[in-house]
């Protein structure tokens, strides 16, 4: 199966990425450079060419998905890119808490509620796939 070197370094991906959501949920996302990215970008493919998914770990998953996948369905109408736009807004506000983000999203035309179900939701979805992690952090970084 895998060793003790596999399982360690897997789980502190997983921790990581579980640290991520949290972060991201919190609106205290911190910049990530381009190298920092293509870093994590490596060690999961090294990962899967292990045969490693660290969904076998309990954490989100590291194996490919499709930009067309149900994943990355909107969640009670709010997409990925509203979570990640609402996100970036909050952060630069100095927003740190859930009834910050909800202002954020009323006072840009989206349901406080709406926006809440759909924040949790693409965190649920950040714990299952990093795919989900690394697209919002692509939308993130956009805005």
């Amino acid at each position: 199966m895998f060793g003790k070197k596999q399982r360690q370094a897997a789980q502190a991906q997983i921790d990581a990425a579980n640290a991520a959501a949290q972060a991201a949920m919190n609106g205290n996302i911190p910049p990530v450079s381009a190298a920092n990215q293509a870093a994590a970008q490596d060690a999961m493919a090294q990962q899967r060419a292990l045969g490693i998914d660290t969904a076998a770990f309990g954490g989100p998953s590291n194996a490919p998905v499709a930009d067309d996948d149900p994943i990355f369905a909107d969640i009670d109408g709010i997409s990925l890119q509203h979570y990640a736009w609402i996100a970036k807004l909050s952060q630069k506000a100095g927003v740190t808490d859930e009834s910050g983000m909800r202002e954020v999203a009323a006072q840009n035309g989206i349901d406080p509620d709406q926006y809440m179900r759909g924040a949790n939701g693409w965190t649920a979805r950040m714990g299952q796939s990093m795919a989900v992690g690394q697209k919002f952090r692509q939308y993130f970084d956009q805005y």
